[in-house]
């Protein structure tokens, strides 16, 4: 009986607990969209979603100058498997990206797909 009792409590305190979450939240969303933070936060997510590596960051995290020649840049395998060995997934991603940036700044304009050489 106890038992039933104390479930019941549980199931009407969640059910009010989750009544009033919802209710600040809906308020929020006004406010935000009342004041315009809403739609700054989204264009800023937007943003900072389609952000592309700059060349200088690949060359940054390449190691390499704007006078590096592709063979250079090819050589990225040292650091991306050294990545893989230690376990860090960013770093290896932003490598193989850093590698993929600079392919498009090599690549003739004539022939896409084939990096210079």
């Amino acid at each position: 009986m106890a038992a039933k009792i104390l479930a019941n409590l549980i199931v009407l305190g969640s059910g009010i607990l989750i009544r009033g979450m919802v209710q600040a939240y809906r308020q929020a969303l006004q406010n935000a969209s009342k004041s315009g933070v809403a739609q700054e936060t989204l264009q800023n997510a937007v943003r900072r979603g389609s952000k592309a590596m700059t060349e200088q960051e690949a060359r940054q995290i390449l190691g390499v100058t704007e006078q590096s020649s592709w063979e250079e840049i090819a050589q990225y395998d040292n650091l991306f498997e050294r990545n893989a060995k230690n376990g860090s997934f960013y770093l290896q991603s932003k490598v193989h990206r850093a590698k993929e940036c600079l392919e498009m700044v090599y690549q003739p304009k004539d022939h896409p797909g084939d990096p210079v050489v």
